[in-house]
């Protein structure tokens, strides 16, 4: 991919009034191209001046005063971008700041593109690409969790992961290619079975990199939670109580939630994207109708339901609709109301609950299931502390800190691994048909290929302005 050598700059604050703002200037002009505006009192050249330092000076546009700033200077090949870079730490006026950057852009640096500045880092080999998205990622973390995924990909742990892999699949590739070309002295007889071995453990590893994909995007998009059940059974009072504020209406009159309510909430650490819906019912209204249907879309597409309850009021044909709904997915139910007389109690919602897996699951015995019920009052606040550590417990096991496994956090990153271990199952496809060494090292290759598309070994360059197309500027 071609690299640009020209000089960049842009805002790499936020745009408006505030404490301090930042101007980055990357390239091989970066230090004498702010060098023709800058002034120390001491009248040192920036380019006199040590790499890493920092250093007090003044901005002038000819003998006029613009600002009063700290001046810092990386010279490559240490620096972000691996490039000369100059960052002008000044006042953070919004009039201030693009006064800067014009005289930047006017002594014969551009505008960087989004993205341009990790972009090049990327180029230059500094970083990866999985790394260089977990800068946007962290730019963009909305939980603690999510936040310690990113810092441990810009550390390296999946570029890491993703080397060994390629290094072992890369082997066998060298092995199989070395024997074709000399068989005199490099001898197949017995590698199948070794070659099996092998790859079923790389099959293992791959497989597992790639189911991490779902807690991944759980990580960094936060856990999709839809609260169902029937109308008036404290659905929205739940939502409220969770959002910490009035975003539904609360009645007695069942149905007043016609609609879906989507908030987002951070549980100590874990997203929550909340979705509360319509009760679902037989109905003969129209609209109501429609909000019903749009509950149980939602519910399929859920990480987590969160089926509420009325303990006051016998179960009913809607709740046994509710009950096949859950059936597949990850559940909590609520028994709310607790404030009164019950008349669900758990033992008789565990009964419902386990009749409708045992009419459904293939399991040999669905009783097994962990079924979790809490007992809350949405009203009196009763039970959310429960419900907090389950949804910890169920996700995290019950920790509240990231384990050290590493995972994936996009689509693109997914559909690599798992084009990775479609190759890797033709592999073993073609050893137990007794296929030539050529199938082996083909679909080995594939695999290796596709591996190395995650850390970007095997993009194009149209990927790659895809990606850092997405950044935000000055970054």
């Amino acid at each position: 991919m071609a690299l640009k050598s020209d000089t960049i700059a842009a805002v790499a604050t936020a745009l408006n009034d505030s404490g301090i703002g930042i101007i980055r200037v990357s390239g091989d002009d970066a230090i004498s191209i702010v060098d023709k505006f800058y002034r120390s009192k001491g009248k040192s050249k920036l380019s006199d001046y040590e790499t890493h330092t920092i250093h007090y000076g003044f901005i002038y546009h000819g003998d006029e005063l613009i600002d009063e700033v700290m001046v810092s200077i990386f010279k490559a090949p240490r620096s972000y971008t691996t490039e000369d870079t100059v960052e002008i730490n000044c006042h953070g006026g919004v009039l201030v700041i693009r006064k800067i950057l014009d005289l930047v852009v006017q002594a014969g640096a551009r505008i960087a593109e989004p993205g341009e500045f990790t972009k090049r880092a990327f180029l230059n080999g500094r970083i990866d690409l999985s790394r260089a998205e977990a800068v946007m990622d962290m730019i963009h973390a909305k939980n603690d969790f999510a936040l310690k995924s990113s810092v441990k990909q810009i550390k390296g742990s999946l570029y890491q992961l993703i080397l060994d892999l390629r290094k072992e699949i890369l082997y066998e590739i060298a092995f199989i290619e070395s024997a074709l070309d000399d068989p005199e002295h490099i001898s197949l007889d017995g590698y199948n079975e070794s070659l099996m071995e092998k790859n079923d453990a790389l099959i293992e590893k791959v497989n597992r990199l790639y189911l991490s994909a779902d807690n991944g995007k759980m990580l960094k998009e936060g856990i999709t939670t839809v609260i169902i059940g029937k109308p008036n059974a404290g659905k929205s009072s739940l939502l409220n109580l969770l959002v910490g504020e009035e975003k539904a209406i609360v009645t007695n009159i069942a149905g007043t939630t016609r609609d879906v309510i989507e908030e987002q909430i951070n549980l100590s650490g874990i997203g929550l994207n909340i979705v509360d819906t319509a009760g679902i019912r037989a109905t003969e209204d129209i609209v109501e109708k429609i909000g019903v249907e749009r509950a149980k879309n939602f519910a399929m597409d859920a990480d987590l339901i969160i089926y509420v309850v009325d303990s006051s009021v016998e179960l009913d044909e809607s709740d046994q609709d509710i009950l096949n709904l859950i059936r597949n997915k990850k559940v909590i139910v609520l028994l709310n109301k607790s404030d009164l007389t019950p008349v669900v109690t758990e033992k008789k919602l565990k009964y419902n609950l386990i009749n409708v897996l045992n009419d459904f699951s293939d399991e040999s015995d669905p009783s097994d299931r962990e079924i979790r019920i809490i007992k809350v009052s949405a009203k009196e606040g009763i039970g959310l502390d429960i419900l907090e550590e389950t949804i910890k417990e169920m996700f995290f096991k019950g920790e509240l800190q990231m384990n050290d496994e590493v995972m994936l956090t996009n689509l693109r990153q997914k559909d690599a691994v798992k084009e990775a271990l479609d190759s890797l199952l033709m592999v073993r496809q073609s050893l137990e048909d007794e296929m030539p060494e050529d199938f082996l090292s083909i679909d080995l290759m594939g695999a290796y290929s596709s591996l190395g598309f995650v850390i970007g070994e095997e993009v194009g360059e149209d990927v790659v302005n895809e990606i850092f197309s997405k950044f935000c500027m000055g970054k």
